[in-house]
């Protein structure tokens, strides 16, 4: 559109139309346009076809409203409908006309909550926003939002692999691409707003929403949050930073429950992923978390939504309510009477639109406001930044019709070539070879191939395996029997079957993912005893509240494999059969026995629609394995480790407790089919002030026979300090790919912020004293160390302080090396 027609297209009395204009500016005078009524509608949203009388609605973010039992594949389950029935049914009686008279902010889920064509759902997209548009007195649009936590959430759209295998690839860049993917197709279908990534740090493993994490470290949760973050945004999507803050550190790794953690605790461990996806990512909205710290709901928490973001952070986008999080307040917690009280707290706190009905944020505000009982600023300043993100998007211009916003739908491939082959790359680089053993690989040349495989297990031939829970597949789809996956996801069966076409393979599944039924162990042990080798895939299947063993509502007892499934594993094992252990889950789960019988041990982190032949490729060996545990696994089911990051005390103590906590497989381990050595260190300064900074570089050789990829880690360790600090703490990554004989000199640049941490008084400090340097391949396997002597004066530090360690990778003899 040119100058003068954009012009000729505003009106001379509403200039927030005019794109020229500053959108301050626009803002203020569309805000000074709209009645109390008009802008309290700004703050609420809707979800159509979410009728919780019936039939649950398509899945929900973080709260599902029921979902079909399928723990037993293809079974056609009757629908349950979780507890919180109450709360969900009394956001659906409201009528749609009456939900928009006076304007709305969001539209939820048009997409992602039946199995519909792009063009179908696009066609409601304009159909919902005319209809917006025309109620509204000025004609203001919603915005469309929609799920992508492992790929755009809606009927035949690509399935990434899971977060936690994200977080298993340490590699931003690839996850950077990824999610651009997931925001183009977002974009072409009219969807303006998408709710990830997960930022949650892992800090109890039995939580079933493990799966959505990045891991149990902060750093690798922000530097691939805030590289999807960046992917999503550089499509014009709106990313949400989910779930602010300390959902994952629940009691007990009870979903929803109470979380006993300290502000220091939640300082260092939990806030500086959001604080670095917003800093170095640009992500426009936090979604808040369900759970109480210390007694104060994170929904009605002025400290956290406000204080922390706003004034510390200087977070400028919206706060959007998880979903019917803000009557929880009332329902669950009960803080607040009813939900009109739940409303204005959380209007008070921070939140500045309720998601994905609107009970809390209802024209019941205006009353409020009129009896003098909530100040109209409050109502101000959440539309404001509502309005704000509106004319970002465009959405306020002249001329905008739903029907532009939906240009793509016509054409968009959902799950085209490129999709497929990002999922593939994430998939591979995602596996985590633990322990090669006496099988791996398959088709090595010093061993013979074998002849017949048994494949066995209840991960075997059921690719929904590779599917977190809110992959369509998992999410919506059990509703809809009959319509199978939606996308072509090969199981592992069918992905062995081609990756050794001259092995006869035979099939078994022994048992099933949960429950008690061994009536399957004999025929599962009498093909293994035929074989020549039995590949077993045992893990998890993901679903919501209790129907899955991974996933929201999801928590574990403790650590053992779910069902019988590590007593299959035993049985197959003792009939003399090699047999190699495929772990597939959402989670780690202790393997200590496992991993006593197995002849080789691989885990994948729900490696997604490409897992199948992702795994079998690194089984065969065409794959070289490159994934890196972003958790621990343990050795024990029931006495979980922490998280790697531990002060002394929280790590094995010999002689104070008979319990050991040391894991089985440290964070950041993965092996290879090829070897490598790190050495060389060299640190470049002795000692740097307090605000100074200083190089760790080291060797990195490839001393194996084929070319492979090598994770070079940096951990730094304050030795003494006026808090409990701990013991090793991850600081920097490389990844560094190497052809045989190659070397590479891997030089990590480091500030002395990085040693930054929150002292007695809360506030966030670089201390002087000795910082020890450990450079090596995982949390345990450390073998250059050194010191460094910080000098000067304690020193205070705040959000512009340095956030990330800057590497570079030097191959020597010519070999190119890629970056993490």
């Amino acid at each position: 559109m040119t100058a003068v027609e954009r012009t000729s297209e505003v009106a001379a009395d509403r200039p927030w139309q005019d794109s020229a204009l500053p959108v301050a500016d626009r803002v203020e005078a569309l805000l000074a346009e709209l009645t109390l009524e008009e802008k309290i509608g700004q703050l609420g949203s809707r979800w159509i076809g979410n009728d919780m009388q019936s039939e649950p609605a398509a899945g929900a973010d973080d709260v599902d409203h029921g979902d079909v039992d399928h723990g037993d594949p293809g079974d056609d389950a009757a629908l349950n409908v979780a507890p919180m029935q109450d709360v969900f049914a009394a956001s659906g009686t409201v009528p749609f006309a009456e939900a928009i008279r006076h304007g709305l902010g969001h539209l939820t889920r048009v997409h992602g909550s039946a199995p519909v064509t792009p063009q179908e759902g696009a066609a409601e997209v304009v159909r919902l926003q005319r209809q917006v548009i025309a109620a509204s007195r000025l004609g203001i649009p919603a915005i469309v939002h929609e799920e992508c936590l492992t790929g755009f959430t809606a009927y035949g759209a690509t399935v990434y692999p899971a977060a936690i295998a994200w977080g298993a690839t340490f590699d931003p860049e690839l996850v950077e691409r990824m999610a651009a993917a997931i925001g183009r197709d977002m974009a072409a279908v009219g969807v303006h707003q998408g709710l990830s990534p997960v930022l949650d740090v892992v800090r109890d493993y039995r939580w079933g929403r493990v799966e959505e994490t990045m891991g149990e470290d902060p750093y690798l949760v922000s530097m691939l949050g805030a590289a999807y973050v960046h992917g999503l945004e550089s499509a014009g999507v709106i990313a949400t930073l989910k779930h602010f803050a300390g959902y994952s550190a629940s009691r007990a790794a009870r979903n929803h429950g109470p979380v006993p953690m300290g502000r220091r605790e939640l300082m260092d461990m939990i806030l500086p992923a959001f604080e670095t996806a917003i800093a170095l990512g640009g992500a426009r909205s936090v979604m808040n978390s369900y759970s109480d710290v210390d007694g104060v709901p994170a929904g009605a928490d002025p400290w956290l939504l406000t204080e922390v973001l706003r004034d510390d952070w200087g977070f400028t986008g919206t706060v959007v309510s998880d979903y019917w999080a803000v009557p929880f307040l009332a329902t669950m917690h009960r803080v607040a009477a009813d939900a009109e009280e739940a409303g204005a707290l959380a209007l008070a706190a921070g939140i500045d639109v309720e998601l994905p009905d609107t009970l809390g944020f209802g024209q019941q505000l205006a009353e409020r406001v009129r009896r003098g009982e909530l100040s109209e600023e409050l109502i101000d300043r959440a539309a404001r930044r509502l309005l704000t993100q509106k004319a970002q998007l465009g959405l306020l211009d002249a001329g905008w019709t739903p029907e532009r916003s939906v240009t793509g739908a016509a054409t968009v491939d959902l799950d085209g070539p490129g999709n497929r082959e990002l999922a593939r790359e994430l998939a591979e680089r995602s596996i985590v070879l633990l322990d090669a053993g006496s099988a791996l690989p398959l088709m090595d040349e010093g061993r013979p191939a074998p002849r017949r495989v048994a494949v066995v297990g209840p991960c075997a031939d059921e690719p929904r395996t590779f599917m977190g829970c809110y992959a369509f597949p998992n999410h919506v789809l059990p509703r809809h029997p009959g319509l199978g996956l939606g996308v072509e996801a090969p199981s592992l069966l069918d992905a062995l079957r081609a990756e050794l076409p001259g092995t006869e393979i035979v099939h078994e599944r022994g048992c099933d993912v949960q429950g008690g039924d061994r009536s399957g162990f004999a025929a599962a042990t009498a093909a293994a005893r035929e074989a020549d080798l039995c590949v077993v895939a045992v893990g998890d299947l993901a679903g919501l509240f209790g129907h899955g063993t991974s996933g929201e509502g999801c928590d574990a007892d403790d650590l053992r494999l779910p069902g019988v499934q590590e007593d299959l594993v035993t049985e197959l094992a003792a009939t003399g059969t090699p047999v190699v252990v495929v772990v597939v889950s959402g989670r780690p789960y202790a393997l200590g026995e496992v991993h006593a019988v197995a002849a080789g041990l691989v885990q994948a982190f729900m490696p997604g629609e490409e897992g199948g032949a992702a795994i079998a490729g690194v089984l065969s060996g065409r794959v070289q394995p490159s994934g890196r545990l972003p958790v621990q696994i343990p050795r024990g089911h029931g006495g979980q480790p922490g998280t790697y990051l531990q002060p002394p005390l929280g790590a094995d103590s010999a002689g104070i407790s008979n319990l050991d906590p040391t894991p089985l497989f440290p964070f950041g381990h993965g092996a290879s089919y090829t070897a490598f050595a790190v050495d060389d260190l060299r640190i470049s300064d002795a000692e740097v002030p307090t605000d100074g900074e200083f190089t760790v570089a080291v060797r990195v050789r490839n001393t194996g026979g084929r070319a492979g990829d090598e994770l070079v880690q940096l951990y730094l360790h304050d030795v003494l300090a006026q808090v409990t600090r701990p013991v090793r703490q991850l600081t920097g990554f490389a990844r560094v790919r190497l052809e045989p004989g190659a070397a590479a000199r891997v030089t990590f640049r480091v500030h002395a912020d990085r040693t930054a941490f929150t002292g007695r008084d809360l506030r966030r400090i670089v201390e002087p004293g000795d910082i020890e340097v450990l450079v090596g391949t995982s949390a345990a396997d450390l073998p250059c160390r050194g010191v460094v002597r910080l000098t000067g004066p304690v020193r205070a530090v705040g959000h512009d302080r340095r956030l990330d360690t800057p590497f570079s990778v030097d191959v020597q003899e010519g070999i190119d090396a890629g970056h993490s």
